[in-house]
C-alpha cells in the first residue's frame, strides 16, 4: 500500500465494503493510520512507513476480508450464483472461507454492450406522481454550475468516437450517454452538413459519474467542478 513518497488509502485502494455499499468509515480510518505511520516515520528518520502493517492489524482489514469474495463471486457464478454464494458467505461462512476469488480485472466500460446485443426499452411517460419529467427532476436537484468552466471534456485522442456519421458511440452503441444521463447533459446535434456531434451541457451535471465509468472506451474526462459544488436536494 506504500511506495516512496505516497500511500494508497480509501477508495484509491478499493476499501469499499461492497454488501454495505459504504466506504467512508474505512477511508477515514485508513487515512488516520497512514497519517500516524507517516508521522512516526518522519519522527524516527525512517525511509518507509509501516502503514501496511498497521492497516492489517486494524478493524478495517478484518471487515474487508470478511466480504472479499462478494463481488468476485458474481463474476464467476453470474447473478443468481453470486447472490446465493454471497448469502452463504454472509450468514454461514462469515468470510472465514479459506479461499479468495480473484476478480477478472475488466473495466466497467468494457461491459457496455453494443446496441445490436440488447433490446430497446420503451419507458412509460412520467405520471407526475411517482415519476417526473427529466427537467423537473433536474430543477429539484438545485445543481449550480453557472459561470463555471466545463468539468466534462472529451479526451482529445478519442474525439472521433463522438463526431460525424461514423461516431462509434452513436452508430455502435446507440448513444448510451444520451440515454442513461439523469440530467440531460449529453445530446447529439446535427451540424450544417447533417453530421451528428456530441454537445455537453455540463451545467446540468448532478455528479453521478456514470458517463466516466460506463461509456465505451472511457472517452469522457470527468474532472472536479470549480468550487466542488453539486446537487443540493432539500425536503419539501
Amino acid at each position: 500500500l506504500t511506495v516512496p513518497g505516497a500511500a494508497l488509502i480509501g477508495c484509491a485502494a478499493g476499501f469499499l465494503n461492497v454488501p454495505k455499499i459504504k466506504g467512508t468509515h474505512t477511508a477515514m480510518k485508513s487515512g488516520i493510520l497512514a497519517a500516524e505511520a507517516t508521522f512516526d516515520a518522519i519522527q524516527n528518520s525512517l525511509t518507509e512507513s509501516d502503514f501496511d502493517t498497521r492497516l492489517r492489524e486494524s478493524w478495517v482489514y478484518n471487515e474487508l476480508r470478511a466480504v472479499r469474495n462478494y463481488k468476485p463471486s458474481f463474476e464467476y457464478a453470474g447473478l443468481y450464483g453470486g447472490a446465493i454464494y454471497s448469502g452463504i458467505s454472509a450468514y454461514l461462512l462469515k468470510g472465514r472461507e479459506p479461499w479468495t476469488f480473484q476478480g477478472k480485472g475488466h473495466r466497467d466500460s468494457e461491459t457496455t454492450a453494443p446496441a445490436t446485443k440488447v433490446k430497446s426499452i420503451t419507458y412509460p411517460k412520467p405520471d407526475g406522481k411517482i415519476s417526473f419529467p427529466l427537467l423537473e427532476n433536474l430543477a429539484r436537484s438545485a445543481v449550480d454550475h453557472i459561470d463555471q468552466p466545463s468539468h466534462l471534456h472529451i479526451k482529445p485522442e478519442l474525439k472521433s468516437l463522438v463526431s460525424g456519421k461514423t461516431a462509434k458511440s452513436l452508430t455502435e452503441f446507440a448513444a448510451p450517454e444520451r440515454n442513461f444521463c439523469p440530467a440531460g447533459v449529453y445530446e447529439y446535434v446535427e451540424d450544417n452538413d447533417g453530421d451528428p456531434n456530441l454537445i455537453i451541457n455540463a451545467q446540468n451535471c448532478i455528479h453521478c459519474k456514470c458517463c466516466s465509468i460506463k461509456m465505451p472506451y472511457e472517452y469522457i474526462d470527468w474532472t472536479v467542478p470549480a468550487g466542488g459544488g453539486g446537487p443540493n436536494y432539500s425536503l419539501t
